[in-house]
């Protein structure tokens, strides 16, 4: 740790509270499963009072990046509490290391994060640290006075979040974070934070909401995410407005997506046609995406911004094209609602994708299936143009 007096803070969320975070810029796939082409970022900060405050740690990966900037932000004290508001590994992985580090500071979380650290470090026995707490209980450390809330399924149950009323900055744990590393200056926060907000928070709307309906009485000007950049003043207002909108599966944007799955280009092609004819009928915005190449996690931010989307796939082996039952599980599982869809199918001699994309879409909530279907048979031919219209037509309608 000798080099810790050439550490420089990153940001500064106010005169007394640190941003300590990380940026792993060699990530490739988060959880797992999501691409990551600009990497991601761990945040966590540190409350500097009579008392001191680390508000989470972060992924082993930034293990000792994070260290030093911890040493560094303390400035030779020892902190008294850190506070773990998510067990999720990719914020909580270095919790025993900080123990380890500093056997005296209490260890502040939910009772069922208590439970579930225990899941996570077989090996150690925190029951002497923690202090576990419910809704609405404070914690002094001196001039500043940490809020809890109970925030589960946003997006695992034992999350809090913390409300510091002093420099009214609230802490969010997942909620409010975005894919990509820290981007402050970033032209578009939402792009990235939909894509985050609805593959990893999609499906638990209603617990998102009550959230907001908590923070709705706070006077909050900063948020303080677990990924993502520090929100303030417009992107905080726009990302309220945003989560008001996502959280209750309202329309976005008012357009039309268009998904398809393409073997050998004759799909993709009548896909696209009806996107050219989508356009020219007027449609607000028109956006496509080839299931087969494309990441599938950008689909389920684009099927979730739009009001209306258009499934395009070939019969496979006497049913639906993997790909496409993959993605459509996928709008499932995420709680995929309040929206218009629509079918092309291809099949050249027993074509039976329309009727299956039709059944899986049957107890989706509040979802509206268009009549008409477009079958097209090998390739895209003249005759095949009307059907196409006709379901634009219905879909616009």
């Amino acid at each position: 740790m000798s080099e810790n007096a050439s550490i420089k803070l990153d940001r500064t969320v106010s005169a007394d509270i640190a941003y300590i975070g990380c940026e792993d810029f060699e990530i490739q796939q988060f959880e797992g499963q999501y691409y990551l082409p600009e990497g991601m970022c761990y945040n966590s900060y540190v409350v500097i009072d009579e008392k001191i405050a680390v508000m989470d740690t972060v992924d082993s990966r930034c293990g000792e990046q994070w260290l030093q900037k911890l040493d560094a932000a303390l400035g030779g004290r020892t902190p008294d509490y850190l506070v773990v508001q998510h067990v999720e590994p990719d914020h909580s992985s270095l919790v025993a290391t900080f123990v380890a580090k500093y056997p005296n500071a209490k260890i502040v979380c939910s009772a069922a994060a208590a439970k579930m650290l225990a899941l996570y470090f077989p090996k150690n026995d925190f029951s002497a640290q923690i202090q576990t707490v419910k809704e609405g209980n404070t914690l002094a450390l001196g001039k500043h006075t940490l809020q809890f809330f109970t925030a589960p399924m946003v997006h695992w149950p034992e999350v809090i979040v913390t409300y510091d009323s002093t420099d009214k900055v609230l802490f969010s744990a997942d909620g409010f974070g975005k894919f990509g590393v820290y981007d402050a200056e970033a032209d578009d926060w939402s792009c990235e934070a939909r894509r985050y907000y609805f593959n990893i928070c999609g499906k638990y709307g209603a617990q998102v909401q009550a959230l907001l309906k908590k923070a709705s009485a706070l006077d909050i000007q900063t948020i303080c995410p677990l990924h993502g950049p520090i929100l303030k003043g417009e992107m905080l207002a726009d990302a309220l407005r945003l989560y008001t909108i996502w959280s209750a599966y309202d329309v976005e944007s008012e357009g039309v997506f268009v998904a398809y799955c393409t073997m050998h280009g004759n799909t993709g092609n009548a896909a696209e046609t009806l996107a050219e004819i989508l356009r020219k009928k007027g449609a607000a915005k028109v956006a496509t995406s080839n299931l087969c190449e494309e990441d599938w996690a950008e689909g389920i931010e684009d099927a979730f911004k739009y009001g209306k989307i258009v499934l395009a796939a070939p019969t496979y082996d006497g049913g639906l094209f993997p790909k496409m039952v993959d993605f459509i599980h996928h709008l499932k599982i995420k709680n995929y609602q309040k929206r218009r869809v629509a079918f092309i199918e291809n099949g050249s001699w027993a074509p039976q994708a329309a009727r299956i994309m039709r059944e899986m879409f049957a107890d989706f909530k509040d979802v509206e299936i268009c009549e008409n279907v477009a079958t097209i048979r090998g390739a895209l031919k003249d005759a095949d143009i009307p059907a196409l219209e006709a379901l634009a037509d219905e879909i616009l309608k």
